[in-house]
């Protein structure tokens, strides 16, 4: 399944390569929403409250009222979480909150999934260089993806990978990677970072992953083809 993503950073919707480089920007939410209201999942990210330098939250809710979405960014408290599933999200994303400096932060995962629930849980092991980064990306923990899903599972029913290395790139997807992931879990799957072509969806679908999609989809570089009754026309006029 191809999952849109809406990334937030300073009230609009952007794209950076990486987390850090600015590439796409476009304040025509309202087209965004539009241009995904027939996908059954969309991933919406506060990437401001990931790096601790603001919110979108009043943001995060009017999208999240609309939208089918799993929300991520900066969700590292049970009441935020509470605050952000009571907006609208079907899911949220947690991730800085899972981890400490030496590995799993096991207590917070365990307190979670008794006030929320495994179902409605996903778990982000985001990875650079090999290892799990948190705080929007900028902090490193000693730790691989593959031992993180290990320790976490009992906790969520998903897990999402980013590939830090390949994010907003558009140079494919880093597949030997994926299939040790694919091995170390039989939890849903997600990857984001790099896809870019509808045969690295294909291949990700045969594996049961699903797929987070973002420049490739703003950039008009993928086509995918959205659900039936989806709206086939491009928005976002102002996107540079």
């Amino acid at each position: 399944m191809l999952i849109p993503s809406i990334d937030l950073q300073g009230g609009r919707v952007v794209q950076l390569v990486q987390g850090e480089r600015l590439a796409l920007a476009s304040s025509d939410v309202d087209g965004w929403i539009r241009r995904f209201a027939a996908y059954p999942a969309v991933q919406l990210i506060d990437l401001d409250a990931a790096k601790s330098e603001g919110s979108n939250a009043e943001l995060i809710a009017r999208i999240a009222s609309r939208l089918p979405c799993r929300v991520g960014g900066g969700i590292r408290s049970i009441e935020r979480a509470r605050d952000v599933l009571d907006g609208g999200a079907r899911k949220v994303i947690l991730g800085s909150a899972l981890f400490s400096e030496d590995g799993v932060n096991v207590a917070f995962a365990r307190t979670a999934a008794e006030a929320i629930g495994p179902a409605r849980l996903i778990a982000a092991v985001d990875t650079k260089h090999g290892n799990i980064v948190v705080h929007g990306w900028r902090k490193a923990v000693p730790l691989t993806p593959e031992a993180a899903i290990q320790a976490l599972e009992p906790f969520v029913d998903e897990f999402l990978f980013t590939n830090v290395d390949r994010e907003g790139l558009m140079r494919g997807i880093d597949r030997e990677a994926i299939v040790r992931l694919r091995a170390a879990t039989g939890k849903r799957l997600t990857v984001a970072g790099g896809v870019t072509t509808t045969d690295e969806i294909d291949w990700l679908a045969g594996l049961e992953i699903d797929a987070v999609v973002g420049m490739a989809l703003y950039t008009g570089t993928l086509e995918a083809t959205p659900p039936a009754g989806a709206p086939s026309n491009r928005c976002g006029e102002d996107i540079r």
